[in-house]
């Protein structure tokens, strides 16, 4: 494995999903804008739920249409049920769809019921013609929830995660997403799950989604890191968590901070391909729209004197 990540930034759908202020569309824009400036090559842009289940995606096409296009970037939009495929396909036929696409399940029963409204058994139905719909028109990212723990029925065994990530492989999914969703994975419970998948997919991307509910988020990072995963989602300001409409866990629910495990890995010699000036300014801006101070350390700290005197500044790619 080489020491290079391919990170993909969550802000403006699983960070804005936890805010109960919608954010206008323009503000939204601006930040894809400031993502693409970055380098990130894979974001995070939008959801198709249902407006009135979760209002902060009630733009998602607004978002779509007005996002920057740039070669080699990838917007991706997530899907909970097919007609939500459905809208992704219409929006595509208009020029400007997402080109990634994310189906939804939990790895327990009780959160399924809570997070998506019906049964693993239905999800994977509704999963299963998802994919059929969207199959050779977007890259598709299997998603499990609540992979290292579930908070209303504790422990989720590995074997669960396993078949989970052999359905969506024999569903020719092109990406499949670890996520703990509650904060519970410690690096022990995380390193044999990557260590295991990357062994027996090696031709799928395996990317972990660490929230910082416990505060372990970059050291589950780095396990995963050395257990051989090399992509990854953060948010900006480790903001995130359940839609504000939904309920389930407490205290602070929010992603990785993209500043802190940029900052980290870059320090660790692992290459992010990130302009880390421009990530900065993509932080500030995170904080300007939401109008607070959020929960990254190095927001506040300032990158490390080595980053700031290796900070790679990188060609535009083309429009």
């Amino acid at each position: 494995m080489d020491d290079t990540v391919v990170m993909c930034e969550c802000f403006a759908r699983d960070g804005l999903q936890h805010e109960e202020v919608f954010v206008p569309t323009a503000s939204k824009v601006s930040l894809l804008e400031s993502f693409v400036r970055a380098g990130f090559t894979r974001i995070e842009a939008s959801s198709y739920s249902h407006p009135r289940r979760i209002p902060a995606f009630a733009d998602v096409s607004d978002v779509l249409a007005a996002a920057p296009r740039r070669r080699g970037v990838a917007f991706k939009a997530t899907c909970p049920n097919p007609r939500a495929v459905e809208r992704a396909i219409t929006d595509q036929d208009a020029g400007y769809g997402a080109e990634e696409l994310s189906l939804l399940v939990s790895a327990s029963e009780s959160h399924t019921q809570r997070n998506l409204r019906t049964s693993r058994a239905d999800q994977w139905a509704n999963v299963t013609e998802m994919a059929a719909l969207a199959k050779g028109r977007f890259t598709l990212v299997g998603v499990v929830s609540v992979a290292f723990g579930c908070p209303f029925e504790g422990h989720v065994p590995m074997s669960r995660i396993v078949e989970d990530v052999e359905r969506f492989v024999d569903l020719g999914v092109d990406i499949i997403t670890l996520g703990d969703t509650t904060g519970q994975g410690t690096p022990r419970t995380v390193a044999p799950v990557f260590r295991q998948l990357t062994k027996d997919h090696p031709d799928v991307a395996m990317v972990a989604h660490f929230h910082n509910t416990r505060g372990t988020a970059l050291a589950n990072c780095v396990a995963a890191l050395d257990a051989g995963c090399r992509y990854f989602d953060s948010a900006f300001g480790g903001v995130g968590g359940h839609p504000a409409q939904i309920e389930y866990g407490s205290g602070m629910t929010g992603n990785a901070a993209t500043e802190d495990l940029v900052s980290l890995f870059e320090s660790m010699g692992v290459d992010t391909a990130l302009d880390l000036d421009a990530v900065m300014d993509a932080s500030r801006l995170c904080e300007e729209v939401l109008g607070r101070q959020l929960h990254s350390m190095v927001a506040r700290a300032g990158l490390g004197t080595t980053q700031t005197q290796t900070t790679k500044t990188k060609e535009p790619a083309d429009v």
